[in-house]
């Protein structure tokens, strides 16, 4: 392997998150994803509901260990405890490595170590607040925040005097996310429920992201139940449309949405479901927040800040020196 001084790494990662790749796709580098038959978990290469760039290419896993990387990029344990021992050469496991993590932790909020703890590893996270809770031990860490786009001719226009959630498998992955604060809220607020696994909510399903983005602009605002997660990609679509934001002010979210300014944050359940209601009738000055959330997404989230951080970290660790090869390790001795 020769050092990458051009900008155009040879990046090895899997289909973890669609939405994420799909944005992390957007950097001028080379992503390389396995497949496997029937497309399992972590194997989907270029699959679901995304137009994917010509930089992303399928690989079958079989075949990934003959080629030549520059960069491992893990954003799952599977990939780091399992997959890279069944797929990668002795060789490609000695490359500079990335581990991309996309939660907080969830063992225990401030003292749950990361599977990764290896200064030869550059651990990023995709919010500060997550940096802030995990415990890395000797793995050097860095924040990237989320980068996100909206088609140039979709915008919001609040027709109706509703809000919209989109989150995914929101009843089976409970209180984290808010499924009951969901349901209280629905009760009072009318609501249209997006995502995978919303059906059997009476819910819209999994749309395609277009379809999706589209319908988004015609509701009067986005609620965001979630407590205790990482910033929601579709949050800050919303607010790349336009969309006022209402959301629990945990996590990440409290330092994004400006109570009374680009939407409103609070910790009280019932103060939110006030102003959802008041939103409903007040169609200007849900345009009003909406063109402040916009505003905010535009000087944060903008996907060309995006893709020149990632360009720079992954170039940054492609000009490592890779360690001596790897030999066979067992998943076990990553466990905790």
């Amino acid at each position: 392997m020769t050092a990458v001084a051009s900008g155009t790494p040879r990046v090895l990662t899997w289909h973890i998150h669609g939405s994420y790749l799909y944005y992390l796709a957007q950097t001028p580098c080379e992503f390389i994803v396995p497949v496997k038959d029937g497309r399992p978990e972590a194997y989907g290469g270029r699959g679901g509901h995304f137009d994917w760039p010509d930089n992303v290419r399928e690989v079958p896993a079989e075949e990934i260990a003959d080629l030549d990387l520059d960069v491992v990029l893990y954003q799952a344990a599977r990939n780091y405890r399992h997959d890279q021992h069944e797929i990668l050469s002795d060789r490609q496991r000695a490359l500079p490595r990335i581990y991309l993590e996309h939660d907080p932790p969830r063992e225990h909020p401030t003292d749950t170590r990361h599977l990764v703890d290896d200064p030869d590893v550059l651990l990023v996270h995709v919010t500060a607040f997550n940096d802030l809770m995990w415990d890395a031990a000797r793995t050097p860490t860095r924040v990237i925040d989320h980068g996100v786009t909206v088609p140039d001719d979709v915008r919001y226009t609040g027709r109706r005097s509703r809000g919209i959630v989109v989150v995914n498998d929101i009843a089976t992955r409970g209180r984290r996310l808010g499924f009951d604060v969901f349901l209280r809220a629905r009760r009072q607020v009318p609501l249209h429920l997006a995502g995978m696994g919303s059906e059997g909510l009476g819910g819209l399903g999994d749309l395609p992201r277009e379809d999706l983005l589209r319908l988004e602009a015609e509701h009067r605002f986005f609620f965001n139940p979630i407590r205790y997660t990482s910033l929601g990609l579709a949050v800050l679509e919303a607010m790349m449309l336009g969309l006022p934001v209402v959301g629990l002010a945990t996590a990440e979210l409290a330092t994004v949405v400006q109570d009374g300014v680009s939407g409103y944050a609070s910790t009280d359940v019932g103060r939110l479901i006030d102003r959802m209601r008041h939103l409903c009738d007040a169609p200007d000055e849900a345009a009003r927040l909406g063109e402040a959330a916009r505003e905010r997404a535009l000087d944060r989230f903008n996907i060309e800040r995006f893709r020149q951080d990632w360009l720079q970290t992954l170039t940054d660790v492609a000009n490592r020196p890779a360690r001596a090869a790897a030999g066979p390790r067992h998943w076990q001795e990553y466990e905790r």
